[in-house]
């Protein structure tokens, strides 16, 4: 079906920027820009989402030219959902940027090149062409840079000298792998690949093109062992920096492996046995990442990790009940962590710190705001009914299936962890009494009550959300079904773009 409003949160983001660089150091209109632009692009991803699930797939062909001869935009089932989070998270960050990002930062274009990000995001969930995803990967590649070196402090300028160094080695790979196929199909089109590759009798070939998008995709997700730049970076921009990146930057790599794996190449017995074996050993890394970490945004690097091996995990096992699983994770990952982040930048406004030693009495201090931060941890963990615990569910018994006992181990030991960390965070954050309480630099208690709005509200949004995945997870499961189904089954897909 011919659709040509696919675009409209992909230009939503883009003429909000443009708007923002005419008014230029004009810190308030750029707030309410930003707000207003991030509030239109939930509303018009719900649409497509709604048009996508009571309908069929829909296509849009850049300057009339039909695939494969031009650029392709494509709106699934998978690619809507995925619009419509990083949509609900990106308005969520948004407004605890209002306050929580400093002038000097905003002075410097923090809004527009946080809305290029967040446009480069949504234009690689929606791209049906292999080159032009890798163009949308550069273009959140920049923008992240940015945003990362906005403020320009030693340590971020480190972190972000990792972070860019290994993610061109990534898009290196990436570009090598789509070389590839270009050279033995002459189609970037990734419904035509699909067609194409098929008929290539030189498996080792396609093997070798696999596995390079591995290793350009892994890197971008943090998979095991190319996940060293995510921990040395994460921690250091200011939280709704950090909360953009945890929750999207490596969702979209997540994201690209399950398309190109289940699209173009479905992997061979090889293939997913690498996967797997890279998955338990990712979420194994995140555990003993997470083992002795005094800075809680260094911890909730490591839980990233971690549960990227969850997802990548659910993607090696190749079946309906594992799909279901990854996919439901992804879904509420997504939330989760970009929450998370938002959740340590709140914290920091109320202690002056991220680090276990001058955090303690926030449950006496502000027992409505903890309870609400306690619905984010606790979703986190997988406390039923919360949006954590169904995707495991899925995990468990699809690893079971397979026999994968080694990625079960993992998954129960990353739980596990994941609790113990959580109870930690819980009892010297919220229970125990500060241990230098006259020393504390409480910025939260003397905000105004406008700006407080500001840091709270979106926290309670996203956690508002994980509540409903949870609670209403009879149609996240049916959504994350039909996608497993459209993954497993790609005719349709193909049907629909070449017609």
């Amino acid at each position: 079906m011919i659709d040509n409003h696919i675009l409209a949160t992909v230009l939503i983001q883009l003429f909000t920027a443009i708007l923002q660089l005419v008014f230029w150091q004009k810190t308030l209109t750029q707030r309410i820009l930003s707000v207003l632009g991030s509030t239109l692009a939930v509303c018009f991803s719900i649409e497509l989402f709604s048009k996508v699930f009571t309908g069929e797939t829909l296509v849009m062909n850049a300057a009339g030219w039909q695939a494969p001869f031009g650029i392709v935009f494509v709106a699934d089932l998978f690619s809507s959902t995925l619009v419509v989070l990083t949509s609900l998270a990106g308005l969520a960050i948004s407004l605890f940027s209002c306050v929580g990002i400093s002038k000097p930062r905003l002075d410097y274009g923090y809004f527009p090149v946080f809305h290029f990000l967040i446009m480069g995001l949504t234009g690689a969930f929606l791209t049906g062409d292999i080159f032009n995803l890798y163009v949308w990967f550069e273009v959140i590649i920049i923008a992240s840079f940015v945003l990362m070196t906005l403020g320009g402090r030693k340590t971020q300028l480190e972190g972000s000298v990792k972070y860019m160094a290994l993610n061109i080695l990534a898009s290196t790979f990436f570009l090598t792998g789509i070389a590839l196929l270009y050279g033995l199909t002459g189609t970037l089109n990734m419904a035509d690949l699909a067609v194409k590759i098929r008929e290539i009798d030189n498996p080792y070939l396609i093997e070798f093109a696999a596995i390079f998008f591995l290793l350009g995709f892994g890197t971008k997700s943090a998979i095991f062992p190319l996940y060293y730049w995510l921990p040395s970076s994460y921690h250091t921009p200011p939280s709704a920096v950090a909360a953009t990146f945890g929750g999207l930057l490596t969702k979209v790599g997540v994201y690209a492996m399950f398309r190109v794996f289940t699209l173009i190449i479905p992997p061979s017995q090889f293939m997913q046995n690498i996967l797997l074996f890279l998955a338990a050993l990712t979420v194994l890394t995140g555990i003993f990442g997470m083992v002795n970490k005094r800075n809680i945004r260094k911890l909730f690097s490591y839980l990233i990790i971690c549960h990227i091996g969850f997802m990548i995990g659910g993607l090696a096992l190749f079946t309906k009940t594992a799909f279901l699983g990854g996919i439901t994770y992804l879904i509420h990952d997504i939330i989760v962590k970009t929450n998370l982040f938002l959740v340590a930048g709140l914290m920091s406004f109320m202690r002056g710190s991220a680090n276990y030693d001058n955090l303690g009495g926030l449950y006496k201090d502000y027992p409505k705001i903890s309870l609400i931060i306690a619905v984010v941890l606790f979703s986190l963990v997988g406390v039923p009914p919360l949006s954590g615990f169904w995707p495991k569910i899925y995990l468990f018994g699809a690893s079971l299936d397979a026999n994968a006992y080694l990625f079960f181990c993992a998954l129960i030991l990353g739980s596990f962890f994941t609790l113990s960390v959580v109870i930690k965070l819980w009892s010297e954050a919220f229970w125990k009494e500060p241990k230098n309480r006259e020393k504390l630099v409480d910025k939260f208690t003397v905000l105004p009550s406008k700006k407080k709005v500001f840091l709270i509200l979106p926290i309670g949004l996203l956690a508002g959300i994980s509540l409903m995945i949870g609670l209403n997870i009879e149609f996240v499961i049916q959504v994350a079904d039909r996608i497993s189904d459209e993954l497993l089954d790609s005719s349709s897909y193909i049907q629909t773009v070449l017609k």
